[in-house]
């Protein structure tokens, strides 16, 4: 009874990432005013066009957007060995001014130091998440400062919120009750994760002191033990599953 209950959780899951893929990409107030088309053409490749799609932000200011090559195809391969929808496995980058930007509804930025967003950028990315997007941003470890000042010109009238333990966020899939894992030690501060919220929908997810990223990331490259990457490969999962069913 239980697995069958659980195979019927993960049905209407996989139906609602497909419906929320596919209408994101093709919707038309976005894909034909913007020009969108797919990073890939799916016939030559054989994507399936209702996959889960992740792209990570190739984002200016000198940053390393770049960091931890292996964290998005271990993460993808994570959540494919681990629900029953599927998952385009191939790593994606993107930058806000490409045309294709509205393919992906998951964005992932991560890296140390200065993120900026251009006047462009900034008014591009705000109708990107005010229309159903979604940015996960993965504070890698030096990025605090700045990152908050950039949120604060990106949505100048809305508030960074801290989110209580008892959001959705952290029970979209696998419970965290005590709110984000603490995967790697900084500067002996707590895991917290912020957020940007429009129309109740966490847009924009930031979390700060726990560094999920690195978690994700081969193991031979933090030496992070099993429990620890288990932890950071779980609470992806439940952003990915929050960002797409919400």
């Amino acid at each position: 009874m239980v697995k069958t209950m659980k195979n019927i959780c993960l049905f209407t899951i996989f139906l609602c990432v497909s419906i929320v893929s596919i209408a994101f990409a093709q919707s038309t107030d976005l894909s034909r005013i913007f020009g969108n088309s797919p990073v890939r053409i799916e016939e030559e490749n054989n994507v399936n066009p209702s996959a889960v799609s992740v792209a990570r932000l190739h984002y200016s200011g000198g940053g390393d957007w770049y960091w931890g090559s292996s964290a998005i195809p271990n993460f993808l391969k994570y959540v494919r060995d681990n629900s029953n929808f599927p998952v385009d496995t191939i790593e994606n980058t993107v930058q806000i001014k490409e045309n294709n930007l509205f393919r992906y509804p998951f964005l992932f930025a991560t890296g140390h130091g200065i993120i900026k967003f251009s006047a462009d950028e900034q008014e591009r990315l705000r109708n990107y998440l005010d229309n159903g997007g979604f940015l996960f941003v993965n504070d890698s470890y030096g990025m605090d400062k700045n990152l908050r000042n950039e949120i604060a010109a990106l949505f100048p009238e809305r508030e960074l919120v801290e989110l209580p333990f008892d959001h959705n966020i952290y029970h979209s899939y696998y419970d965290f009750p005590n709110g984000p894992p603490k995967i790697h030690e900084h500067d002996n501060k707590p895991p917290q994760g912020y957020a940007i919220i429009i129309d109740g929908r966490v847009a924009l997810y930031y979390l700060y002191e726990s560094d999920i990223g690195d978690g994700w990331e081969d193991p031979a490259v933090h030496n992070d033990p099993p429990e620890k990457r288990e932890a950071a490969l779980k609470m992806g999962m439940n952003i990915l599953v929050y960002a797409l069913t919400n």
